[in-house]
């Protein structure tokens, strides 16, 4: 009797757990034909990037940058970045006067610009380009599809709000709703921004321009930095120099007037040594005495 039992208890809960797993199976089944169903509903706008790079040789740099800024803000567009940058390639000084030398200088002068130009009018605009330069080196036009991208954003930023609805549905203050409430909100936001992103960089082009001039020569006089060049004249020169020898001449008389005792001392000395020198000299060469 308890075996009867026991087998009737497992038939049924086998069939609890496969009436159960069914359900299960249906669930998923129908979620997944909502999401699908979704995604069959939506349709992704076309979301397009436009980027475009040009490098480009002209005859001004500076009366260049100001067409092009004159241009962009005319298609209504706007200046991201610009610098322009001379490098030197080569100098030299040549001496132009007594107190100037005549700097000549060659360097290299490149500008580079960033701006942003509305989509519809970037064909236009790099054409305009073009016409403007004296050689285009590089010219290269890219396209990103963000379509999927933005669809993706906007699919899960309406769950997150749906989601949102849900939770404030249930008055809890437990810490766990309040958090994931925050983070679903957070999700909503990034995903909110990136979408504005996506469309302002479809609304309007970025575009990178690098251009150059030929080299070009500069003069400029400039002070003579060569202290030999200012010096007199030679014969000038020649008679301050004797000037300077005759005053030397007379210090030197003068310093020797203040040591005429060691001069008189050394006299005396010298006729005292000479004076016993001819004397010993004498009584050394004296015959002897006959007997």
């Amino acid at each position: 009797m308890k075996k009867y039992f026991a087998m009737i208890a497992l038939a049924t809960t086998v069939f609890v757990g496969c009436n159960a797993e069914r359900k299960s199976e249906a669930a998923d089944y129908a979620s997944t034909e909502i999401i699908t169903d979704t995604l069959a509903n939506e349709q992704a706008v076309e979301k397009m990037i436009k980027t475009a790079d040009m490098q480009f040789r002209v005859k001004d740099v500076q009366r260049t940058k100001e067409d092009l800024s004159s241009i962009i803000k005319k298609e209504g567009g706007v200046v991201m970045e610009f610098s322009i940058n001379s490098t030197i390639q080569n100098t030299e000084k040549a001496k132009f006067s007594t107190d100037s030398l005549k700097e000549i200088t060659a360097y290299r002068k490149e500008g580079y610009l960033t701006a942003r130009i509305p989509s519809e009018k970037l064909d236009d605009f790099t054409n305009q380009i073009a016409g403007m330069a004296v050689f285009v080196d590089r010219q290269s036009f890219k396209m990103r599809d963000r379509s999927l991208a933005y669809l993706e954003n906007k699919l899960k930023s309406e769950n997150r709000r749906e989601a949102i609805a849900q939770i404030k549905k249930v008055s809890t203050k437990k810490s766990a709703n309040v958090e994931s409430s925050l983070d679903l909100k957070d999700d909503y936001v990034d995903k909110k921004i990136e979408n504005i992103g996506i469309d302002k960089q479809v609304k309007y082009s970025t575009i990178t321009l690098s251009f150059y001039q030929d080299n070009t020569i500069k003069t400029l006089i400039v002070g003579n930095d060569n202290i030999y060049d200012y010096k007199p004249p030679f014969f000038r020169r020649l008679a301050l120099n004797l000037a300077d020898g005759w005053m030397y001449f007379k210090e030197l008389v003068l310093f020797l007037a203040r040591l005429w005792m060691f001069f008189v001392a050394g006299l005396v000395a010298y006729f005292v040594i000479r004076y016993y020198t001819k004397k010993h000299s004498a009584r050394a060469f004296l015959p002897p005495p006959s007997s």
